[in-house]
């Protein structure tokens, strides 16, 4: 056995789900701070998608916070705060709230998302860097066979 294949069992014999959570939280971290670099949060930016009718949102009807936590509860952390996001939002001028407590994004929110997506691709190439897509790809079917293989949900 060489010692590169040595190496490779040594790999082959690791724990996926320490290794799929240290990804995780690598990546989450790298996406956050390069948001912050642009002067926004990820869940700011999920705020501003989840309320556009040009984006996630079906309708582009308003949303109150419960109701948006409930949509973004695939995504969300547990430290995501969507009252105080929504707050800093509000005092951008990017959401309004009305009566109801339902926020509703506005034209200038519609441009800071419009902004902010424009970030997505260069945070994506840097997270990418020395990976090709048929190996991405191949991971993210693995992935998904061990998501099945556990009974897993894939959404």
């Amino acid at each position: 056995m060489t010692q590169h294949d040595a190496a490779d069992a040594a790999l082959a014999a690791q724990p996926a789900a320490y290794w799929t959570g240290v990804a995780y939280e690598a990546v989450i971290a790298f996406i956050r701070a390069q948001q912050a670099l642009h002067g926004f949060t990820q869940p700011q930016f999920w705020l501003l998608r989840n309320l556009s009718r040009h984006d996630i949102s079906p309708d582009g009807e308003g949303m109150t916070v419960p109701e948006l936590r409930a949509a973004m509860r695939s995504y969300l952390r547990p430290e995501d705060d969507l009252v105080a996001e929504s707050a800093v939002l509000v005092a951008r001028g990017w959401l309004t709230r009305d009566g109801d407590g339902r926020l509703w994004i506005t034209e200038a929110g519609e441009e800071a998302r419009l902004r902010l997506k424009k970030e997505a691709p260069g945070i994506r190439d840097a997270i990418h860097e020395g990976i090709d897509d048929a190996d991405y790809v191949t991971t993210v079917k693995v992935l998904q066979r061990m998501i099945r293989n556990t009974g897993g949900a894939q959404d």
